[in-house]
């Protein structure tokens, strides 16, 4: 048995966890910082490092609170060390040292997109069984669309990435576009389910005979649509910011544009992971990241996809600390520790390139 304490802090969400064997969640604690940062229509990298400095200690204390736990039941300290910001990365990996060395316990660095996958091994269904090897992994963040083929746990092949901007990425720059606001995943989510895909066409970039994923094209698809539906008698104006006043009477035509961008990008992760676990005999796909919060994505994965599909609840997709407990326990079990020199790697990848 492993009690394993997890660390997040990647980006915006300050997380602490305390996981028995890779599987119970017996706390998870997070502090969001989202209606901060909302208003800059993104992250601010240096003030999500300062509310992680000033979160960092609460939230572990509370995690063990609410875990019933001290310190003299955790087998070992879990945290990401990549990819992310830079200063909010280096904000847990230090907390994470302390800790661990006032405490006599070892350290795990953990790849925050590990934890996207190891959410699936969470036990948040009564008698769900672990997954099967071989299984296909779609990681859909913010920062990350990659299909990954996984045939054992740390055992990791690159099926495809996205070329340019990742899901969750487009979403933001979508929703801005649109004048729904941040995050853009949610905010297009409700603002296309009063809208009818139908009546806008977009394209889907299929890069046929590849597992990659391309949104740029998408993106700059509804940024055209965007002037025409703002100035459809004149010459398109260039600055989104004026076009967003524009639109803003016309919420038909935005929740359409929602609509259809939504199930464009869905369509795309949906065939391609069809397709990666076909090839590959997956026996299960996993999906996992922020953007697997998505309601139409959910519900199309499981409709189209003819092998188990296990989908995190809402709370697992974004950034928490169980996920990196539960991945710090394969390590930990294999006997893999992280020396004191852990260092941050803000581009650090799952798969060597």
């Amino acid at each position: 048995m492993s009690v394993i304490l997890g660390i997040e802090t990647s980006c915006d969400e300050t997380g602490a966890s305390v996981v028995t064997n890779g599987q119970i969640i017996r706390s998870n604690i997070v502090a969001s910082q989202i209606d901060l940062h909302a208003r800059y229509g993104g992250v601010f990298p240096e003030m999500a490092s300062r509310e992680h400095i000033l979160k960092i200690v609460p939230v572990v204390e509370q995690a063990l609170r609410d875990a019933g736990a001290t310190w003299a039941d955790v087998d070992a300290i879990a945290v990401t060390y990549g990819p992310g910001l830079a200063g909010s990365l280096l904000v847990g990996v230090n907390a994470a040292k302390g800790l661990a060395l006032a405490n006599g316990l070892p350290l795990i660095g953990v790849n925050h997109l590990e934890g996207h996958i190891y959410a699936a091994w969470l036990a948040t269904e009564p008698a769900r069984s672990e997954p099967q090897f071989p299984l296909v992994c779609l990681i859909v963040s913010g920062g990350h669309t990659e299909l990954i083929l996984m045939r054992g746990h740390g055992q990791y092949e690159m099926l495809g990435a996205t070329l340019d901007d990742a899901a969750g990425e487009a979403f933001d720059k979508v929703s801005r576009l649109l004048g729904l606001g941040y995050p853009g995943g949610p905010a297009i989510q409700k603002a296309a389910e009063q809208g009818d895909a139908r009546r806008v066409k977009l394209p889907r970039a299929w890069l046929e005979g590849t597992f990659d994923f391309s949104f740029s094209g998408l993106k700059t698809a509804v940024l055209h649509l965007v002037k025409q539906a703002s100035t459809p008698n004149s010459a398109p104006k260039l600055q989104p910011s004026s076009l967003r006043a524009e639109i803003a009477e016309q919420p038909a035509a935005i929740s359409d544009i929602a609509a259809a961008f939504q199930s464009a990008v869905v369509d795309v992760l949906v065939e391609k992971t069809r397709l990666a676990a076909a090839q590959c005999s997956a026996k299960v796909v996993v999906v996992g990241g922020g953007v697997a919060a998505n309601k139409r994505l959910r519900e199309q994965m499981r409709e189209r996809i003819p092998v188990p599909v296990l989908i995190p609840p809402i709370g697992l997709c974004t950034d928490n600390g169980a996920v990196i407990a539960a991945a710090g326990h394969f390590h930990f079990v294999r006997g893999e520790r992280s020396g004191w020199d852990l260092d941050v790697v803000p581009g650090l990848r799952l798969v060597a390139a």
